[in-house]
């Protein structure tokens, strides 16, 4: 199988989710990714989540060796990043999954590179990301084909327009603790009404996977599929009853609203 070789700037969780994500899908071999980051132990966990990898010392040297280069750094760290990166830009395609980091800024920076702008989420380590991505100066529709090649391999990936994509940070890029939280409640309740702990977490877990991929598989609205499960007097419409009076609807779109307005803010800095 040939691939182009992928070098990670930064080996955090995200970085760690993509490229296992990347293997897991047969779409890049381990050998073939690479990772640098100035912490020793982010480069072991690396190593670790994606056995055959290599970590090297420094930026510039990933930056020689890649011929796509990931940007996978905290939005606070994406400047010193770029200046390593500089000198070798204008042959690479450039991927960066910066929160909040403009396109503008990137290209300012790397002048000739092909740019990219990515935000995944960590579900990609199981391949079921949800990604949104937009095209950069430069880039080739070949590029493109690429990174939503790349993408799709872990996942589904929709490309937006630049503008867009704080809300796809907040709305899938921060999403899944969101979930993560509901089905930590959901079993918490079980637990409550008697239920064993793994009893319930697995019963939660798996609900919020099958309500899913309902949504998913029958293309109907989730209002529709919720009047389908809520009878009259029911079990379910007393629940949900429970759930508007504790505002859940409006905690979730204000949580995806302060998440998106944070990665705004992080672009800024």
């Amino acid at each position: 199988m040939h691939s182009p070789s992928i070098g990670f700037i930064g080996a955090g969780q995200m970085a760690r989710a993509l490229a296992a994500g990347f293997v897991r899908s047969g779409l890049v071999a381990p050998a073939r990714i690479s990772a640098a980051d100035p912490v020793e132990a982010a480069g072991q966990a690396f190593l670790e989540a994606v056995p055959g990898a290599k970590v090297v010392s420094d930026n510039a040297s990933l930056a020689k060796s890649a011929d796509v280069i990931v940007l996978a750094t905290k939005p606070q760290q994406i400047t010193a990043a770029l200046a390593d990166l500089r000198a070798d830009a204008p042959s690479k395609l450039v991927i960066s999954i910066a929160a909040g980091v403009k396109l503008e800024k990137l290209a300012a920076a790397l002048h000739g590179a092909r740019l990219v702008r990515v935000m995944p989420n960590t579900p990609c380590l199981v391949g079921q990301s949800a990604s949104g991505y937009c095209r950069g100066s430069g880039a080739t529709d070949d590029d493109m084909q690429l990174v939503a090649s790349l993408l799709s391999a872990v996942g589904v990936a929709f490309e937006v327009e630049e503008s867009l994509l704080d809300a796809v940070t907040g709305l899938s890029g921060s999403g899944p603790a969101f979930a993560y939280l509901m089905i930590e409640a959901l079993a918490d309740g079980g637990v409550r009404m008697g239920l064993k702990r793994e009893v319930a977490l697995a019963l939660a877990a798996q609900t919020l996977l099958g309500a899913a991929q309902m949504v998913l598989q029958t293309g109907e609205h989730p209002a529709v599929l919720k009047d389908r499960v809520a009878s009259p007097g029911g079990t379910t419409i007393a629940g949900l009853e429970a759930l508007e009076a504790g505002g859940l609807r409006g905690t979730l779109m204000a949580a995806v609203e302060a998440a998106t307005r944070r990665s705004i803010e992080l672009g800024q800095v």
